[in-house]
């Protein structure tokens, strides 16, 4: 007996959020939050010697050492990420420094830009929960949640951005329509 597959049908409101064009408007909205939020604070560190500057990796030596000396009294900083501040990041952060800084700028652009809104918005949240595992509450938790919507909204966020033209053009998610000699989004796809 064949196995058939079963296609369990995608939900009104899931459809709306992460496949419609209409919700592009919402996401417009978070994407510039979002990205306001790192340009900003990558702006700071760019434009900070101790960042990136002739005393680059300063700030993040004392970012990492108050994470060190959290997870030495048993608060917020769990044991292996420790470690892992302790004998990669630490001993690299002036490279780690430069890495963060420019990290957000870019993250920041590609949210405002509406560029490659996806892969924007996961590397924003791997710095957010990098910072959350390293003790720092601050914004990071909203702003991850934020990023993971904007993941899954990936095909649609973008569409009052850049996306709209570079997506196509890098042949996902979104075809051509052939009555529209190929100009066009197939209308039927979204």
């Amino acid at each position: 007996m064949a196995n058939k597959e079963i296609t369990i049908p995608e939900n009104p409101v899931s459809h709306f959020l992460f496949s419609s064009t209409r919700a592009g408007i919402i996401w417009l909205l978070v994407r510039l939050y979002v990205g306001y939020s790192w340009i900003t604070a990558g702006w700071k560190k760019v434009t900070s010697p101790a960042w990136t500057g002739d005393q680059a990796g300063t700030a993040l030596q004392g970012f990492v050492k108050g994470a060190l000396a959290k997870a030495e009294a048993g608060k917020d900083v769990t044991g292996w990420y420790a470690n892992f501040l302790e004998g990669f990041v630490l001993p690299n952060a002036k490279a780690f420094g430069f890495v963060v800084a420019f990290g957000e700028v870019l993250v920041g652009l590609g949210l405002i830009l509406g560029l490659l809104t996806g892969i924007a918005a996961f590397f924003g949240g791997v710095m957010n929960v990098s910072f959350l595992f390293a003790g720092t509450l601050s914004t990071n938790p909203i702003l991850f949640i934020l990023a993971t919507w904007l993941v899954l909204a990936w095909k649609n966020a973008g569409w009052y951005g850049l996306d709209r033209w570079a997506l196509p053009f890098l042949g996902t998610p979104w075809g051509r329509d052939s009555s529209t000699g190929g100009r066009g989004v197939n209308s039927r796809q979204l």
